[in-house]
């Protein structure tokens, strides 16, 4: 070719999954912040060209659509009405706290919009797709779904199954348990694994522990290990025997005491009274689907927890095990039933394992 060089240029076909994996990113920066709304991301693309990015960062503030299509610099607003707006869950399409963004599509004047999936709330379910659609806009569904879904899993357990999403959680020793034969407390987890478990607190709306944990740990139930909002402090005292100089009643963090005796919604402590003749755990759930909290991690004791793995009330398992720690006599750690492994990772002498419940009611 007589001394002619040739430069390949490598073709990157950019897909719709593609999008909308851009778009999962930049919902999960919302991550502890929208709840009970969920997390969504959306990204606006004239050809192959992103021109505008959003995501809902917290509750009560603009959702993804609006933030994506405001980002949208000034040289670009006149491509908007020839771009395809890509969102990973359906346009509200109700005014809840702020207006319909459904309503901001065809205002301006976007052809096209490709959603992840559906929202179940029922204010929105299929309405903010087919308003779309009723004023000419074309709408592709599914991109992704199951990612999408598996995003705002708790979200969906909420709306779906009428329940808020459950998190399981324990740390044991290598041979099984998770205290000692005078259920002392024992540091089983390293300053590692503690920091996760914060940074879990700070991903779930509540937190909830029986009476024997409050009473041997006095926890703080916090996240001050992490930065991110505290979650609600559930506590089982069912015959109220707990002292209020516990860290949990320090009024610092908004407190939930499930009880026998009393039922008082004021103040920091609120009190839930419940009745023996009928499941504990399914008269927690009620009330916590009734107050609007979509998720909980629980955190102990081995009883409660048992109770919940028992009903098959549980969505995951995250369990911490000290491969260096043997307690030998001791109280033994809840045995998991149903368990999918979900995968397992190491933080020095511990192995974190995590599991799913495919079963779960």
């Amino acid at each position: 070719m007589g001394g002619m060089e040739y430069f390949c240029r490598q073709i990157v076909i950019v897909t719709k999954e593609n999008y909308m994996h851009r778009c999962l990113e930049l919902a999960r920066l919302g991550g502890g912040y929208t709840a009970p709304n969920p997390m969504v991301g959306s990204v606006l693309v004239y050809g192959d060209r992103i021109i505008g990015e959003g995501y809902h960062r917290q509750y009560g503030q603009e959702h993804a659509e609006v933030n994506c299509i405001r980002s949208v610099r000034p040289e670009d607003e006149d491509l908007i009405p020839q771009s395809v707006l890509y969102v990973s869950l359906e346009p509200c399409a109700h005014h809840g706290k702020t207006p319909p963004c459904a309503d901001l599509i065809i205002r301006r004047q976007i052809p096209s919009v490709v959603v992840g999936c559906r929202d179940p709330f029922p204010a929105v379910n299929g309405k903010g797709i087919e308003k779309l659609m009723a004023a000419g806009v074309s709408v592709e569904l599914g991109i992704s779904e199951a990612a999408c879904i598996d995003l705002n899993r708790r979200f969906f357990t909420f709306h779906t199954k009428h329940r808020p999403y459950i998190v399981l959680k324990w740390a044991q020793s290598v041979d099984g348990k998770i205290a000692s034969a005078h259920r002392s407390r024992v540091f089983i987890s390293n300053e590692y694994s503690n920091r996760l478990v914060h940074r879990w607190r700070s991903e779930e709306a509540s937190i909830l522990v029986g009476t024997q944990t409050a009473m041997t740990d006095n926890p703080e139930l916090t996240v001050r290990l992490w930065g991110g909002p505290n979650p609600v402090r559930l506590v089982i005292d069912l015959d109220l025997k707990l002292p209020p100089t516990l860290q949990v009643f320090d009024g610092r963090v908004r407190t939930l005491v499930f009880n026998r005796h009393r039922h008082e919604e004021t103040g920091t402590v609120s009190f839930y009274q419940v009745a023996d003749d009928s499941s504990l755990v399914q008269q927690v759930l009620v009330a916590l689907h009734r107050l609007k909290i979509q998720s909980v991690l629980v955190e102990g004791g081995a009883r409660l927890l048992q109770s919940f793995i028992d009903e098959g009330c549980w969505d995951e398992a995250r369990v911490i095990s000290n491969m260096d720690l043997l307690i030998g006599e001791g109280l033994p750690a809840p045995v998991l039933k149903d368990g999918r492994d979900a995968g397992s990772e190491k933080l020095l002498a511990d192995t974190i394992r995590y599991y799913r419940n495919e079963a779960a009611l």
